[in-house]
C-alpha cells in the first residue's frame, strides 16, 4: 500500500507545481492516507415542481350597476331617413370601439367618393383622444346630372382625462355641407343654372364636460357647456350657447333625488334678427320599492318663442312608475310628463337641407304626455320593446313646400294644438355577436286642426335589419327601410281662355309616393390590417321621396379598401 501511494505522490510532483509546492511546506513527510478514486458520479438535483398553466391575471370582479330607467318618450317622433333614403348618398357606418386607427376610401357610381381617417389612442387609464375626418361627395345624382351634385365633409375631435372619480372631456365638431335645389319641375324650357340652385351649411360645434365617474358616490353628475353655430348660402346665421346638467344624489340605498337642467339661449339673424332664450329644470323624487320604481316630480320650463301666442312658461308633471313583472325578463313603465322640447336649425337642416330663407323657428310645447309600455327580454339574446305615447303638441313643426318657390320648404304650424299617437315597437335578436336580426317599427297619428294635412312627416315608418359574422372574415348585413306616403304642395297651371293672359296657377297639396329602400353590404378581411367593402343600397331602384319633388338616387353601389393600423 506504501509503493502505490509513493508512486502517486512522485506521479503528482511531476505534472503539478502546485503538489511540489505542497510538498515543500510538509517538509517531505507523506503521511498515511487512503485515497478513493471514483470513475463515476452523477450529481443528483432535487425534483422540481414544473407549472404547465400559462399566468393568468384575474379580470376584475364585475359590480353590478344600479337599475337605471329611461323614459325617452317626450323626445319628438323622428321623421329623418338614414342618409343613404334621404338623397344621393351612401350610408356611413357608426364608429368602431377605440381599437386604434383606421383609413378607408371608396369609389362608386353617380361619380361618388369615400374618404375617412378614424385616429385613435388605443385604451388608457389615463385619457381617451383621437379624430374623424369624413368626406362623402356625389359629382352628380338622379336629377339632371349635376344639378342635384352633393358633398358632405366634417371633421371630429374629442379628448377625455380621467383624474380620480373625475372625467374632463372636450368635443369639437366641424362642418361642411354642399346641397342643390333640384326639386324644379323639370318640363320646363329653361332649366335652372347649377349656381342658382346652391345651398351650402356650414357648423361648428363644441362642448366641455365634466362628470363623475365613481358610480360609489352619493352625488352624481353630468355638466357640459357647449356652443353650437350654423350658416348657410342666404347670409342665415346661428349660434347657440348652451349648459346641460344631469345629476342625482343617493338619499338611502332605495331613493335619490335627481335634478336635470338646460339652458340655452340662441342669437338667429337672417332678414331679422331674434333672440330665443331657453331655460328648462325638472326635479325629481325616486324611490325603489322592491319591485316598484317611482319617480315624482314636476319640468318646468320656460322659451322665448312667441309664434301662435303659445304660452312661453309652461310647467308639466313628471311620474312615471316601473314595475319589474319577472327579474331580468318583463318590466312594465307608465308615465305622465311633457317637456319643451328644443328646436334649433342647426337640427332642422340635418332632417330637410332644403329649407328655405327666412324661417321661423319655434320650440315645441309637449305635454301633457301619458305613455306606457314594457321591456322584456323572453329568452336569452332575444329583447321586445313595446310603447304607447298620447301626447298633445303646441307649434309642432311640419315641412310644406313654399308657395314663393315650391323646391323649398317652410316649416308650418297647427294655429292649435295637435293631438298625437304614437306606438312604438321593437324585437331585436343578438347571438353573441356572430349574427342579429332586428325590427323596428313607428305608427304616427297626427289630429291637425289648421292644416289640411300633416305635411311631411309619415304615419308609418320601419326599418328590418340583420346582420352576419362568418368566422371573423366576412361580415353581410342587410337593411329594409319603409316610410308610408306623405303630404306636400305643388302648383297646379291650367291654361286660360284669353292668350294674352298669364295661366293660372293653384296650390294644390299632393302625396308623395311611399318608400321602399333595399340595402345590402359586405366586408371582407383579406389580411389582418387590410379588407375590402361593397355597399349597394335602394337595390329596388325605386325613385323615393321623401320629400316631395326631391327624389332620391335609383340603384347606387360603392366599393373600397379600408386599412388597419
Amino acid at each position: 500500500m506504501n509503493h502505490k501511494l509513493l508512486a502517486a505522490a512522485a506521479l503528482l510532483t511531476a505534472t503539478a507545481p502546485a503538489s511540489s509546492a505542497w510538498a515543500q511546506k510538509t517538509r517531505g513527510k507523506i503521511e498515511d492516507a487512503e485515497i478513493e478514486i471514483v470513475k463515476e458520479r452523477v450529481n443528483e438535483l432535487p425534483e422540481a415542481t414544473r407549472n404547465f398553466e400559462k399566468v393568468k391575471i384575474e379580470a376584475p370582479a364585475k359590480t353590478p350597476a344600479p337599475l337605471s330607467y329611461t323614459y325617452p318618450d317626450f323626445r319628438l317622433p323622428a321623421d329623418k331617413l338614414n342618409p343613404a333614403v334621404r338623397i344621393l348618398t351612401i350610408r356611413q357606418e357608426q364608429l368602431p370601439e377605440l381599437t386604434g386607427n383606421y383609413l378607408k376610401a371608396g369609389i362608386g357610381n353617380y361619380g361618388t367618393f369615400l374618404g375617412r381617417a378614424y385616429l385613435h389612442n388605443t385604451r388608457s387609464e389615463n385619457a381617451s383622444y383621437g379624430l374623424d375626418l369624413q368626406h362623402l361627395s356625389s359629382s352628380r345624382g338622379p336629377v339632371d346630372q349635376q344639378n342635384s351634385r352633393q358633398s358632405q365633409t366634417s371633421l371630429g375631435l374629442n379628448g377625455e382625462t380621467y383624474r380620480g372619480p373625475l372625467t374632463l372631456g372636450a368635443k369639437v365638431d366641424l362642418g361642411r355641407e354642399r346641397y342643390n335645389f333640384y326639386g324644379y319641375n323639370r318640363n320646363a324650357l329653361d332649366l335652372p343654372r347649377e349656381d342658382s340652385l346652391k345651398q351650402v351649411f356650414k357648423r361648428v360645434a363644441t362642448k366641455i364636460y365634466v362628470r363623475n365617474r365613481d358610480q360609489a358616490a352619493a352625488f352624481q353628475y353630468d355638466l357640459g357647456l357647449g356652443f353650437n353655430y350654423w350658416s348657410d348660402a342666404f347670409q342665415a346665421r346661428e349660434s347657440n350657447v348652451y349648459a346641460t346638467l344631469r345629476s342625482a344624489y343617493r338619499l338611502t340605498e332605495t331613493s335619490r333625488a335627481r335634478v336635470d337642467g338646460d339652458v340655452s339661449f340662441i342669437s338667429h339673424k337672417d332678414s331679422l334678427t331674434v333672440s330665443r332664450p331657453f331655460v328648462q329644470v325638472t326635479p325629481a323624487y325616486e324611490v325603489t320599492l322592491n319591485r316598484l320604481a317611482l319617480s315624482v316630480g314636476a319640468t318646468l320650463g320656460y322659451t322665448g318663442d312667441t309664434i301662435n301666442n303659445a304660452r312661453q312658461f309652461n310647467a308639466y308633471p313628471a311620474v312615471r312608475a316601473a314595475y319589474t313583472v319577472t327579474e331580468d325578463k318583463l318590466v312594465a313603465f307608465a308615465g305622465l310628463g311633457g317637456a319643451i322640447q328644443r328646436v334649433t336649425l342647426y337640427d332642422l337642416t340635418t332632417e330637410n337641407p332644403w329649407l328655405a330663407p327666412n324661417v321661423r323657428v319655434a320650440d315645441t310645447r309637449r305635454g301633457p304626455t301619458v305613455y306606457f309600455g314594457f321591456n322584456a327580454t323572453p329568452v336569452r339574446a332575444l329583447s321586445v320593446n313595446a310603447r304607447v305615447t298620447l301626447s298633445n303638441d303646441r307649434n309642432l313643426y311640419f315641412y310644406n313646400n313654399s308657395r314663393r318657390d315650391t323646391t323649398k320648404f317652410e316649416l308650418v304650424y297647427d294655429k292649435k294644438a295637435t293631438q298625437l299617437v304614437n306606438v312604438h315597437g321593437e324585437v331585436v335578436y343578438n347571438a353573441a355577436e356572430k349574427f342579429r336580426l332586428g325590427f323596428k317599427a313607428d305608427y304616427n297619428g297626427y289630429n291637425v286642426k289648421t292644416l289640411s294635412q300633416a305635411f311631411h312627416r309619415p304615419a308609418f315608418q320601419s326599418v328590418l335589419f340583420s346582420t352576419y359574422n362568418f368566422y371573423d372574415k366576412l361580415l353581410v348585413g342587410a337593411e329594409l327601410y319603409t316610410y308610408s306616403a306623405s303630404y306636400g304642395s305643388g302648383v297646379i297651371t291650367s291654361p286660360t281662355t284669353d292668350p294674352g293672359f298669364p295661366a293660372n296657377k293653384a296650390f294644390d297639396t299632393r302625396p308623395t309616393d311611399a318608400v321602399i329602400d333595399l340595402n345590402l353590404r359586405a366586408d371582407y378581411r383579406m389580411m389582418e390590417q387590410l379588407s375590402v367593402f361593397a355597399m349597394g343600397n335602394n337595390l329596388l331602384g325605386r325613385q323615393n321621396e321623401r320629400f316631395l319633388n326631391y327624389p332620391v338616387k335609383g340603384l347606387n353601389v360603392l366599393a373600397g379598401v379600408t386599412y388597419d393600423f
